[in-house]
């Protein structure tokens, strides 16, 4: 008898624990965000706050404006580049608009809007990244190039770039420039091999590197107004160097490397904004780099957390988060492209969508402390954030494309996009 009992107890203990271990998985997957949408922030109180785009407004004292996007590969995070810069230029008198995208590169695309040679087209290739070669960085560029046109010199737009992950232009233009302020740049030249568009086999990182450090040191001594624009094509290859030798040693501060270049480089973009009488400048990258609080762990603190440190409030940085997504991504480390549907876990995107906006811009600053809104803003959720690659772990654990953050500590505030769109990336010309 005993032996049966025992049997007949043995499924119901399986089934209970199973009941059990579903329930808690459930709970903690749930947390993470799981496959749902989460909850809704208070609909009224969000149209009551919400503004369009057009609407945003800055403080007096900004210095530094930055938008993010909370992916690469959508088309309207690319539109708002311009719809955000279109603002701040015509109600602000920004002038300078800056990419997370390398300084050469950018360089192409700045001497296009000011009346270079080319297409809008041909000046979105030269920026490198796969992901600006879209019909809305053309549009930008084209916009900027329009405007130029028939601007006043002292109104007339720039554009720059912060990153130093790409080398053929700032080559390039290191060896214009240095050559134009009368420095031998015969060194220089053999450094590069012209068939293959890359540096020669024979001069490694440290003879590069010994290269542009005297390139540096001859022209400090050269009196021109030029001189510092030359220099930081150098800057620009000295970071590269040491950016790829972290990378390479499987260095796990890469990435703070990189960030902590990067906000050297938008405070050196605002300096050269400020000798031409500008003393406001825009900025572009990911949510990532721009948001005020990001960390790398030990290792260091994202572009925004460094640029937040050093300026206060005269940093302005708006977020960006959609509810939906069809995105553009990178199949892993294989070029080819596949478009992936995703969903962010944000309360505060989710009441945007309900509302019935394609986008909407809310101000944090104007959240009372007596709104339903104000805990929607300051607790911490689940926020979309994806970045160029695709990886299958995606599609198993939502948690590997959000980030768990109070949007209020990140950022100003934030765009929220209902339905995004996949970007079209152009193949090379």
């Amino acid at each position: 008898m005993k032996t049966k009992t025992k049997k007949n107890k043995l499924p119901i203990i399986i089934i209970t624990a199973f009941i059990v271990t579903v329930t808690v998985v459930g709970a903690v997957f749930s947390h993470f965000g799981g496959f749902g949408t989460g909850e809704t922030a208070d609909i009224k109180e969000y149209e009551k706050y919400a503004v369009s785009v057009a609407d945003i407004t800055i403080p007096e004292d900004t210095r530094i404006v930055a938008l993010g996007e909370a992916t690469h590969g959508n088309a309207e995070f690319q539109e708002l580049k311009l719809d955000v810069f279109k603002v701040l230029v015509e109600n602000y008198g920004f002038r300078a608009f800056s990419l997370e995208g390398d300084l050469g590169g950018c360089e192409a695309v700045n001497r296009y809007i000011n009346g270079g040679d080319g297409t809008a087209k041909d000046a979105a290739w030269a920026i490198g990244f796969a992901i600006y070669r879209t019909e809305q960085m053309e549009a930008l560029i084209a916009w900027m190039r329009e405007y130029n046109d028939s601007a006043p010199e002292s109104d007339k737009l720039r554009f720059y770039g912060f990153d130093m992950q790409r080398v053929e232009y700032n080559h390039k233009y290191l060896l214009e420039g240095a050559k134009a302020l009368g420095v031998d740049v015969t060194e220089l030249e053999k450094s590069w091999d012209y068939e293959t568009d890359d540096f020669s086999a024979e001069y490694d990182p440290e003879r590069r590197a010994a290269i542009y450090e005297g390139l540096k040191k001859e022209l400090a001594g050269v009196n021109s107004s030029k001189v510092q624009y030359a220099s930081h094509f150098a800057d620009i290859l000295l970071q590269n160097i040491e950016l790829g030798k972290a990378y390479s040693s499987g260095d796990s501060g890469g990435a703070a490397i990189r960030d902590g270049y990067m906000a050297e480089n938008i405070n050196w973009i605002l300096e050269q904004e400020e000798r031409l009488g500008n003393n406001r400048i825009f900025v572009s990258a990911h949510n990532g780099h721009v948001e005020r609080f990001g960390t790398y762990g030990d290792t260091g603190k994202v572009t925004g957390n460094i640029l937040a440190d050093a300026w206060g409030d005269q940093y302005f940085v708006i977020g960006t988060d959609f509810y939906e997504t069809k995105c553009n991504l990178r199949k892993g480390d294989n070029p080819k492209r596949i478009t992936k549907t995703f969903f962010s876990h944000d309360p505060l995107a989710k009441a945007s969508w309900k509302c019935g906006f394609e986008e909407s811009f809310l101000d944090f600053s104007r959240i009372p402390e007596d709104s339903p809104l104000k805990d929607s803003i300051s607790e911490y959720t689940w926020l979309g954030s994806l970045g160029e690659a695709y990886s299958p772990v995606m599609a198993i654990l939502p948690m590997a494309y959000r980030i768990w953050r109070s949007p209020e500590t990140l950022y100003d505030g934030m765009i929220y996009i209902s339905k995004a769109h996949p970007t079209k990336i152009m193949p090379e010309q």
